[in-house]
């Protein structure tokens, strides 16, 4: 495989789309969780705590997926340096090696929006619950 100093160049407008997604994830779950600590102090609050577990998953899910991305663009930038002082096989490693990691902050992306899936049933099931 003959690696060219665009190939690894073709990842960053994606990677940073990535960022971009993940830190609009991160402050909108920032959001809901203060509002909800304002709110655990009520009586019947044990879905509130349950939710804000939940919610606590998912901010650490969306940390190692942005500490994910962060490796894969250093990868990223490793392999077009290495391409400049002409070591392709290390190179093609550090390619390989971003787009591994990439995989895994996307799965990881995976796993936080099924478990939002399950935070909104929680508040669904509160709703139905409390009428």
């Amino acid at each position: 495989m003959t690696l060219n100093l665009t190939d690894p160049a073709i990842l960053f407008p994606g990677i940073s789309l990535l960022f971009l997604a993940y830190t609009n994830r991160y402050l909108t779950l920032a959001g809901i969780i203060r509002s909800l600590n304002q709110k655990v102090n009520e009586p019947d609050s044990t879905n509130l705590r349950e939710q804000i577990r939940s919610l606590h998953l998912r901010v650490q899910l969306i940390k190692y997926m942005q500490a994910s991305a962060v490796l894969a663009f250093i990868c990223c930038i490793s392999s077009m340096i290495s391409l400049v002082i002409a070591s392709e096989a290390i190179s093609a490693s550090f390619f390989f090696a971003s787009l591994v990691i990439l995989m895994v902050s996307l799965l990881m992306a995976f796993t936080e929006i099924l478990l939002s899936g399950a935070s909104l049933r929680m508040e669904l099931n509160r709703k139905t619950a409390s009428r």
